[in-house]
């Protein structure tokens, strides 16, 4: 965990120091708001995974690379004593009418758009979902998305008579 810890340090590091020292500063904060963070969770597997989100990404060749869609906190939570997948997705300053959400195999597309911002975001699924269990609600920014896991089909035993 220390070395996440310090990887994550070491690129907001480069980040800000970019952003302190480069010419074009005022134009990046006169266009639009920009923000980085990653979010560090356990899985249910014991391995430690860090998720990014915000508009300005630290890249290998390019420190800072700040775009008008923002890439939304996403928190997924499977919850295996009701059988359902939960996704709860943070995007402040629009209405449900501008949400878009799209269920393909292994992945929830999440998109929004309204006036100058834009929100986009493509969460990986590591299970069988039930699609047409699906349902959303949108209240005071946050979306809520739950999704019923396909149930495992019931083995059938067979008993063979040994002649």
């Amino acid at each position: 965990m220390d070395r996440e810890f310090l990887e994550v340090e070491d690129m907001l590091v480069r980040l800000f120091r970019t952003v302190t020292e480069s010419e074009g500063v005022q134009e990046l904060s006169a266009a639009i708001p920009y923000y980085y963070g990653c979010q560090f969770t356990v899985g249910p597997d014991g391995r430690q995974h860090i998720k990014e989100f915000g508009n300005a990404r630290p890249l290998a060749n390019e420190l800072l690379n700040q775009t008008n869609v923002r890439h939304p906190i996403v928190d997924t939570n499977l919850n295996k004593k009701e059988n359902v997948l939960i996704v709860t997705v943070e995007t402040p300053g629009i209405t449900k009418q501008d949400l878009k959400v799209e269920l393909e195999d292994g992945l929830i597309i999440i998109h929004a758009e309204k006036g100058g911002k834009k929100y986009h975001i493509e969460v990986p699924i590591n299970s069988e979902l039930e699609p047409d269990s699906a349902k959303a609600s949108y209240i005071n920014g946050i979306l809520e998305l739950k999704i019923n896991l396909k149930k495992a089909p019931k083995s059938s035993v067979k008993e063979v008579r040994v002649e």
